[in-house]
């Protein structure tokens, strides 16, 4: 049945948008196990307590409810691969593409395991999240490549958008990098009272403090980063996609930076760092955007000759 069964491009780009909701939700999913300290509530992997269901524990509960989440996510990342090999017309690279989320979803799973088994140390726990903010980069480009195939935008002759884009999606990997540090430093290790969680130290006391400033200082020239490509943009591009990402991307981090300023000083309330961890994802994906909307550099010689061609036009 499957072998005569086809799905529109139309239709395929709901399905990439639905896989990157559902990579994203897990996200969230975990940061609140994290957040609530059942990050052990069920301290063996894939059983909870050797059993496929939970004791009735609050943390165990919750634990196991991440688990079961992930089923829909799996469902949603196998769908995509799926519908990409039935989507007609047929596109290799989408399938290309598509085939790295259920392996994404498969090694985050093998890596959530081995960070239970790990008790939660910080260095699991950190690759834990850096791992899901790839499969989210695979996951938009998936859903970019099916709204826009290669070659239906034209290249961009403007460097300076392009390279400032570019750089701002490098930058933001950084500044996600060191908020994940930051976490691994903080009060929020995932486990719950009583249990002892390996945390981020080499200044002692002081070493949260030094993480979060740093994290605070990078996040704040992204800021203005974003700011500056926003300005540009305005001035040199009518490209409505790329205008309105842009515009996303400076107001996800403008909130972004008022909820952590907040959430430092209140001492970090779980509330206000899962709020935190959703806009996180936000700025990761409107950053990821605004470099797919920037596009690729266009050739010297094609730009010259296309200058030359409205040259010559003009002068008509």
């Amino acid at each position: 049945m499957l072998r005569h069964f086809t799905i529109t491009p139309r239709r395929y780009t709901v399905v990439a948008g639905i896989a990157l909701g559902a990579l994203t939700l897990i996200v969230l999913s975990g940061a609140a196990v994290r957040l609530s300290g059942s990050g052990l509530g069920c301290p063996t992997w894939p059983r909870c307590y050797g059993n496929y269901y939970p004791p009735l524990k609050t943390h165990a509960v919750i634990e196991f409810s991440n688990r079961v989440i992930s089923v829909p996510v799996v469902i949603a990342a196998i769908a995509a691969w799926v519908l990409a090999l039935r989507r007609r017309p047929y596109k290799r690279d989408l399938a290309k593409l598509a085939i790295l989320l259920p392996l994404g979803v498969v090694a985050q799973a093998v890596l959530g395991g081995l960070t239970v088994l790990g008790k939660l140390d910080y260095g699991w726990v950190m690759a834990h999240f850096a791992l899901s903010m790839l499969i989210i980069l695979a996951a938009a480009l998936l859903l970019w490549r099916s709204m826009y195939p290669e070659g239906q935008r034209p290249r961009n002759a403007d460097r300076t958008i392009v390279r400032g884009a570019r750089g701002i999606f490098v930058f933001a990997a950084i500044v996600i990098v060191a908020g994940t540090a930051a976490t691994a430093a903080g009060p929020h290790g995932g486990g719950s009272a009583g249990e002892k969680i390996n945390r981020l130290s080499f200044d002692g006391k002081g070493t949260m403090d030094f993480v979060i400033h740093r994290h605070a200082e990078l996040a704040a020239l992204l800021g203005f980063a974003a700011l500056w490509l926003w300005w540009v943009v305005r001035q040199r591009s009518e490209d409505r996609v790329l205008r309105r990402s842009t515009t996303a991307l400076c107001v996800a981090l403008a909130i972004q930076g008022v909820v952590g300023l907040v959430q430092y000083e209140t001492k970090l309330p779980t509330e206000l760092v899962w709020v935190h961890i959703l806009l996180a994802c936000s700025v990761w994906i409107a950053a990821i955007w605004t470099c797919f909307a920037a596009g690729r550099l266009q050739e010297e010689r094609a730009g010259s000759e296309q200058a030359a061609t409205q040259a010559v036009l003009s002068s008509r």
